[in-house]
């Protein structure tokens, strides 16, 4: 079994910085068994027994929704995805707006 320390860093194949779940469980302040249990759930994608940053602001934006508003960790994942679609499709709408500004600005 490989062991990583906290000051280590590990590099995806897209050239992205990876954390451990002991990094992850420190800076959100939880446990490594509840950021286990998150990739158990499928709440994050690990990348074998690292992070992406954005997993690690996807655990503390839960955790912060579970305290805060009281959701439990399903709905805390629903809302994130829901936040993540509309922002999608607000950028999708603003291509699709700039796009026929260009085509009818060129009539």
């Amino acid at each position: 079994m490989t062991e990583f320390s906290l000051s280590q860093v590990v590099v995806s194949q897209e050239g992205e910085p990876l954390y451990t779940f002991e990094y992850a469980a420190m800076v959100t302040e939880t446990s490594t068994t509840l950021v286990e249990n998150f990739a158990q759930l499928g709440l994050i994608e690990p990348v074998g027994v690292m992070l992406h940053q954005r997993d690690i602001a996807r655990i503390a934006q839960i955790q912060h929704l579970r305290q805060d508003l009281g959701l439990n960790l399903v709905g805390a994942a629903m809302v994130l995805d829901m936040a993540q679609e509309i922002a999608q499709l607000r950028a999708q709408n603003q291509a699709y707006q700039s796009l026929l500004d260009r085509v009818f600005k060129g009539n």
